[in-house]
Order: structure tokens, then C-alpha cells, then sequence
């Protein structure tokens, strides 16, 4: 650690780095950030970090609310959208203690560190390697009001269909056909493209960006596989640069799951494997899908959670506005190979023993990615531990289109939660298996439940637009 420590020193000093910028994570997944001017900082600030309040995190501290936050030298990079040389650092949340101080079990990094000390522990493997999917829309203009007087929202992007008859708009994108769309309709390649290069400038290899299906500017940026800790801070990064590059370019970048009325949705889906003393522990040709039953009993934790697991998921009262039937989202509880209707998906191309693995399609990036990651992980563990196979328990293996069922096929079928609230529901009655071995804090679980809950309330209590339609002349 002194030798990273004087690296990052010599850093600051060899590059004329005039800033240095803490980088901290709110229960949301929100980063927050304290700036230090580089000529005040110091070794002995690296190593006892700045002090903040963790209770306007969000976190439900049972000690004294006033922490220390320790930058993670392994973090470091340039912030490529500071126009004054800043040095940026993620890194832990400590509670102040003598003679040491020691993690504050509730940060979203520490809970990540947690989970993988767990999975080490377990025997099982010691590990996770995941690669999440990023889906997200840019808009050319976006603008929304929520006042007693007026509630409106409205978005546009010169791409899309509703353009037509717009003079000059003749490069247009029928709805829902922006899947791998080319030039003259690509118009934001230029900044995708910028947003990679950043993104692997921060030590974060992408497999590739592509236009989505939605036609209102949809488009998606994968990654290559990481170890899970590593892939958590790199989602928190990857936001970032979609956020701050689509602003450089004039547009204004969203995750949000269902920003477009009619139109698909932006998931995050999350592809998770195992791997112990460097060998897959997910392969095996003899099985379903050239899985292990380890890998199936891993779905079978997830499948059997899944309800409280989108609580942490899909954290968001627009989250369900995505989970819905037509638009290639996951609405029912199964798994399959190649399927996309099916909450589990195991890619047929994925053929090497050590690229054996699925995808869990329901999460959407509103989540907090530590928290995301590391629930996946502990439901995965629950699995093994518990060997829940998931053919024994019902849920498929659905090798069919789920959405061509009848009506009366669909009704035996188990389903996703259809709102936050009930999601909320199913996280109060089924915890357990993210507490195990002291990972996920209860206080912290029932300070998510209660924000959440909170949300949803004040949202439930503005009127809709929709509304207006549907009840004023009534």
C-alpha cells in the first residue's frame, strides 16, 4: 500500500494535477464527490482518508454518523471531463475508531468486498466474474415540470420517427428499427464511440456499442467480463462517462428504464460466471446447455429469490414500466437457452468451458450496482448451498417463445413482481440469504426498504397525464 501510495503522489506531481477528487457512492448508487486541491493533499490523507457525514448518504448508521472516506489508489485516473487537471479516486467508507477503523458494513463498495469474502469462504469458488449490458437512450432535447399546476414531460431526438415531417428530419427511424442502425441514421456514433475510448481509458476493456431497437435513439455499450468488485466501481465509471460525454456532444444521456412511451426499455443485463483456483465452475458439457449443476442450482437461487432480488434490481417505480410483455423484457420466472423472453438466458454463443455462463435480464442500471451484484452473488450461493435446481422447481427449461403462450398456458406461468411496492413486499419477507455471513446489514436492508417505500408514495400521489385522459369528463 506505501508503495501505491507514492505512486499516486508522484502522480499528481509528474502530470501538474491541480485537484484531487473523491468519488463517493450514496445509497441510490448516486455518486457524491469532496475535492481536494492538490497542493493540501498529502500521503497521510490518503492513508486516513476526509471525513463526511454518512446519514445524508442515506445510510442508517447506528454509530455516529460522521465517517472517513479512504481512497482506493487502485482507482486513480484522470477526470477527462475537468477542464483543471483533477486526479479521481473511489475507494471505502470507514467508521472512526481506536486504535484502527474499521469498514462501514453498510457502503455500497464494502457490501461488494463482503459478498466475495463470502464466496471465497463458501469453497465454492473464489471468483465471480460478471459483464453487465448497458442500454440507454440519447435525446436531443428533454425538459419536465412536476407542479401543482403543470405535469408534463417531454423528450425529443431528431432520429426519431415522430420527425418525419419535419423539415430537414428526413433521416428518420421507424419505430421500434434502430436495432444496429447505420449511418446517415447513426447520428450519435461519433459519440459512442468517444464514450468507449474513455471508458477504456479508465481501465475498462468494451466488447462493443451498437444501436438498440428503440428508435428514439437507443443504443447499448458491452463491456468485457470483470471480476464483480471491479465491474461495480467500472458500471459507477461507465455512467459516468455515458452521462458527462453525451453532454460534451450536446445530448443528454438516460438509463432510465422506460423514458419512451411505446418504444423498448433500457436493462442492464448482468452475465455472471464462476471461477475457482482458475478453472469454470459452470461448465460441463454433460449437462443442460453444457452447464454444471452448480450453474443450475445457481439459477435455481436466483430464480427462487427473484421476487426480493428486484427490489435491489430494479429499485424504480419505472422499472415495472419495463418489465412488461412486447418488448424483448423478461416477464416470467424461468430459464432457457437462447430466449430472451425468460428471465435466465444462456447465450448459445458462449462455447469455451471458461465463457460458460447466463444472463440475468431483469435488472436495469436505476440500481445500485454494488448492492445489484452482490444480491445476485448471495442468491447464486443460496443455490449451491441449498442445491435448488430450478428444472424440479418448475421454472423450464423454456425452450419456446413465452410470449406466443395462450392466455391460459401464461396464467400457470410464475411472474416477475409488477411494481416496486410489491417487490418491496417480497425483500420484507425474504432476506435471509443476503444477510448470510454478515454481508448485506439488516439496518441497512430495512433503510432501503423504508426510502424506497417513501418513493413510492409521493409518486403514487401526483396526478398522470394520463390520468386527465382516462377520468376528466367523467
Amino acid at each position: 500500500m506505501e508503495n501505491k501510495i507514492k505512486k499516486v503522489m508522484d502522480f499528481i506531481k509528474e502530470n501538474d494535477i491541480k485537484m484531487v477528487d473523491f468519488k463517493m457512492v450514496d445509497i441510490n448508487g448516486q455518486f457524491r464527490h469532496v475535492t481536494v486541491p492538490a497542493q493540501s493533499f498529502s500521503e497521510e490523507m490518503m492513508k486516513d482518508g476526509i471525513g463526511f457525514d454518512a446519514s445524508n448518504y442515506g445510510y442508517a448508521v447506528v454509530e455516529k454518523s460522521d465517517m472517513v472516506f479512504i481512497p482506493d489508489p487502485d482507482t486513480a485516473m484522470i477526470d477527462p471531463f475537468c477542464d483543471v487537471p483533477t486526479l479521481s479516486m473511489s475507494g471505502n467508507a470507514m467508521i472512526i475508531d481506536y486504535p484502527e477503523n474499521r469498514p462501514l458494513a453498510q457502503y455500497p463498495r464494502n457490501i461488494t468486498i463482503a459478498a466475495e469474502k463470502y464466496l471465497k469462504d463458501s469453497g465454492i469458488a473464489d471468483t465471480m466474474y460478471i459483464l453487465p449490458e448497458f442500454e440507454f437512450y440519447l435525446f436531443d432535447n428533454v425538459t419536465w415540470q412536476v407542479q401543482p399546476n403543470n405535469i408534463a414531460m417531454s423528450l425529443d431526438a431528431n432520429q426519431a420517427y415522430w420527425n418525419s415531417d419535419v423539415e430537414g428530419m428526413g433521416n428518420v427511424v421507424p419505430k421500434q428499427k434502430n436495432y444496429h442502425i447505420a449511418k446517415p441514421y447513426d447520428n450519435s456514433y461519433e459519440c459512442r464511440s468517444e464514450m468507449c475510448m474513455l471508458i477504456e481509458q479508465a481501465g475498462i476493456p468494451v466488447k462493443y456499442h451498437h444501436p438498440e431497437v428503440g428508435a428514439a435513439g437507443q443504443f447499448e455499450i458491452e463491456p468485457k467480463l470483470g471480476v464483480m468488485s471491479k465491474m461495480a466501481d467500472g458500471t459507477m465509471m461507465i455512467k459516468y462517462i455515458i452521462h458527462n460525454t453525451a453532454a460534451k456532444y450536446g445530448k443528454s444521456a438516460t438509463l432510465m428504464p422506460k423514458p419512451v412511451y411505446g418504444e423498448a426499455g433500457n436493462g442492464m443485463h448482468v452475465h455472471m460466471l464462476l471461477m475457482k483456483d482458475g478453472k469454470p465452475v459452470f461448465a460441463d458439457d454433460n449437462g443442460y446447455s453444457h452447464l454444471s449443476k452448480e450453474a443450475l442450482w445457481f439459477i435455481g437461487g436466483l430464480l427462487k429469490h427473484i421476487g426480493s432480488l428486484c427490489a435491489i434490481t430494479n429499485p424504480s417505480t419505472n422499472s415495472f414500466k419495463r418489465l412488461v410483455p412486447g418488448f424483448e423484457a423478461p416477464v416470467t420466472v424461468g430459464y432457457a437457452t437462447s430466449n430472451r423472453s425468460a428471465v435466465i438466458r444462456i447465450p448459445a454463443y458462449a462455447k469455451r468451458p471458461e465463457e460458460r455462463r447466463f444472463e440475468i435480464r431483469n435488472p436495469d442500471a436505476t440500481c445500485n450496482p454494488y448492492f445489484c451484484y452482490a444480491a445476485l452473488l448471495m442468491a447464486g450461493i443460496d443455490g449451491i448451498k441449498n442445491k435448488i435446481d430450478p428444472h424440479e422447481n418448475g421454472w423450464g427449461p423454456y425452450d419456446f417463445n413465452l410470449f406466443n403462450l395462450s392466455d391460459e398456458e401464461k396464467a400457470k406461468l410464475k411472474g416477475l413482481p409488477t411494481s416496486l411496492e410489491a417487490a418491496l413486499d417480497a425483500l420484507e419477507q425474504d432476506y435471509e440469504y443476503l444477510t448470510q455471513g454478515g454481508v448485506f446489514p439488516k439496518e441497512l436492508i430495512d433503510k432501503f426498504i423504508a426510502t424506497k417505500r417513501e418513493e413510492c408514495r409521493k409518486l403514487a400521489a401526483i396526478p398522470h397525464p394520463c390520468e386527465f385522459e382516462k377520468y376528466y369528463n367523467l
